[in-house]
């Protein structure tokens, strides 16, 4: 734990802003994907599942559930990213590896915002790129000393229109240690 509160708290600002990606999805939007995620979420609208319904919709067709946008772009188990996805610049520190080499190792997810542009319709590549929007003051928490850090996480489709944003918020801390 050799980094001093005052800079790591310099090398986490210098990270804020800067994009990462784009990480794009292994497959299409597809209907397949879409069933589980309504199966699982118990989600009976018909304009993501039912082919009829949807074209006569005003969306011409199915669409995928907008609080799944974050599904397309997942890596999954293996953490391996779909071909032409870019990763973290070169010049842009890890600052959850910042934050886990000063000793805040714990994580946990605090809450998630999305905001939806355009709903993504079977066929569509989505794709996102994310960066560090904020980085919060060092708190004492319930759950222990540490940072809450925001991203903000932007999604695309493969003609580069905005579908939806996504602000993802974590505490990363020092859990007590136990007596």
């Amino acid at each position: 734990m050799g980094l001093d509160q005052q800079s790591l708290e310099k090398r986490l600002n210098a990270c804020i802003g800067i994009p990462m990606g784009p990480q794009r999805s292994w497959d299409p939007v597809n209907q397949a994907m879409i069933r589980h995620w309504c199966d699982a979420m118990g989600d009976t609208n018909p304009l993501y599942t039912d082919p009829v319904f949807a074209a006569g919709s005003r969306h011409q067709g199915v669409i995928a559930p907008p609080t799944m946008i974050q599904a397309w772009t997942m890596p999954g188990y293996t953490n391996r990213l779909a071909p032409g996805s870019g990763g973290r610049p070169e010049n842009l520190e890890n600052y959850f590896e910042l934050l886990s080499e000063a000793g805040y190792i714990s994580v946990v997810a605090v809450n998630c915002e999305q905001t939806y542009f355009k709903n993504a319709h079977l066929g569509d590549a989505i794709y996102n790129t994310k960066a560090l929007e904020s980085v919060s003051d060092r708190k004492q928490t319930a759950l222990g000393e540490g940072y809450f850090i925001t991203e903000l996480w932007t999604f695309f489709n493969q003609h580069d229109e905005k579908v939806a944003e996504m602000r993802f918020r974590l505490l990363k801390f020092k859990a007590p240690s136990a007596s």
